[in-house]
């Protein structure tokens, strides 16, 4: 497991100490920490080229132009698009989703048509489609989770009929860990009529990612969890379904002729782009993509497959707790969903704040999951490429803390509903 301890030095928030201990940072499904390559890209674009894009005819507004265009590119490759085009640049998974939503959606589902969704989403997979659903009269139906955190694939295909239109899942959960089989899904759908949408949060930043090998017709990312800044991410998306959807905001840059009554737009990506974009953070991500080429993504998927290994048999040591999700490595990733028998997720994650671990505690945005399974929360420590076994061992020694801190009576963080 050499690439966390080779990595580190080069993450310089990982110097940090908390509490009077060393930091160990187990909170990467929520957002990953940032190389100092992506930092130095940050600064050098505002100490160097600070200028808006596309618009600008002297030097250092052409320098930012090429920048945050060459960041479209370096995406566009690491995701095995097409051409750069196909990558709309957003904020994060969140607006892309709501994107594909808000213009797809709202122009291709009516009355009485289907949206197959997992119980297994985050909310941004959820919402935006009970808002369509709710404007358009359509239906939602939900593909059931097993107990073992795999989907019910049997189910999804029952469900599937002449009136679906959108299938929408996740690549990765970012509770279970649960790698979802996204060729057959989307085998299944398009012989159904339907388009798919993979939300790619968890699984861009840890795996290798071909969105065309995945089948897939959209797929939504955030950069802040693949090493580069918050506010970053993206939609990818076949580019004649791009040249059909509606832009989603109105503006400077992504119209090519305003008149008095109407206006015309440009070719996508720009028509989905409105405004001036967040162009430093970009530029910042495709220096992320960059360092995470480097390393490659082969790598960081052996080494976090090997560091989750590890995870989950140090967890089976300690009494009363219960992993949630796959336990086979082939199924799953290093998002790693549990709770104790004697303390509430919430007490665990403070009493491992004490010890310098920093993990996520509450329903990671994934209520009908946790509801699944009979919780309101879970405690969670995720995986990424710059975690040690050191880090693992902190962790399960926090553990033991909490069962002394807390006794030996059961607390299962059971729902009250």
């Amino acid at each position: 497991m050499a690439l966390g301890p080779h990595v580190r030095d080069d993450f310089p928030l990982l110097q940090r100490h908390i509490h009077g201990r060393r930091l160990v940072y187990l909170d990467s499904a929520a957002t990953s920490q940032k190389p100092r390559a992506v930092l130095d890209a940050l600064l050098r674009y505002y100490q160097e080229s600070n200028a808006n894009v596309h618009r600008g005819i002297y030097r250092i507004a052409e320098e930012a132009t090429a920048a945050y265009e060459a960041a479209r590119a370096t995406v566009a490759a690491f995701l095995g698009a097409g051409r750069p085009e196909e990558v709309v640049f957003t904020r994060g998974t969140t607006e892309a989703l709501n994107l594909v939503a808000a213009t797809w959606g709202r122009t291709r589902v009516g009355p009485g048509d289907e949206i197959v969704l997992t119980e297994m989403e985050h909310h941004s997979n959820i919402v935006p489609w009970q808002l369509v659903a709710a404007e358009r009269g359509a239906r939602l139906r939900y593909v059931p989770v097993t107990d073992e955190g795999r989907l019910d694939l049997e189910a999804f295909d029952r469900l599937l009929g002449p009136r679906t239109r959108i299938v929408a899942v996740t690549h990765q959960s970012n509770v279970l860990g649960t790698v979802n089989p996204i060729p057959r899904i989307a085998e299944r759908a398009h012989a159904a009529g339907a388009v798919v949408v993979v939300d790619a949060a968890q699984s861009v930043p840890h795996q290798p990612v071909d969105v065309r090998a995945l089948g897939a017709d959209f797929l939504a990312f955030s950069g802040h969890k693949m090493l580069g800044p918050t506010g970053t991410g993206g939609l990818w998306a076949r580019y004649e379904l791009l040249e059909a959807m509606p832009p989603y905001h109105g503006g400077g840059e992504m119209i090519a002729l305003v008149e008095p009554d109407r206006s015309t737009y440009k070719a996508p990506p720009h028509k989905f782009e409105a405004g001036t974009p967040n162009i430093a953070d970009s530029i910042a991500l495709g220096a992320a993509v960059d360092y995470l080429r480097a390393i490659g993504l082969e790598a960081v998927a052996a080494h976090e497959r090997e560091l989750t290994a590890y995870t989950l048999e140090r967890l089976r040591e300690v009494p009363g707790v219960r992993v949630l999700g796959p336990l086979d490595l082939r199924d799953r990733g290093g998002a790693i969903s549990f709770t104790m028998d004697v303390a509430h997720p919430h007490d665990v994650a403070q009493v491992l704040d004490g010890e310098g671990i920093a993990v996520r505690a509450g329903h990671h945005c994934a209520q009908l999951l946790h509801r699944r399974f009979g919780l309101a929360a879970s405690a969670r420590a995720s995986l990424h490429l710059y975690n040690t076994t050191d880090d693992i061992d902190a962790l399960v020694a926090g553990l033991y803390l909490v069962r002394r801190v807390f006794g030996r009576a059961p607390h299962p963080a059971a729902d009250p509903r």
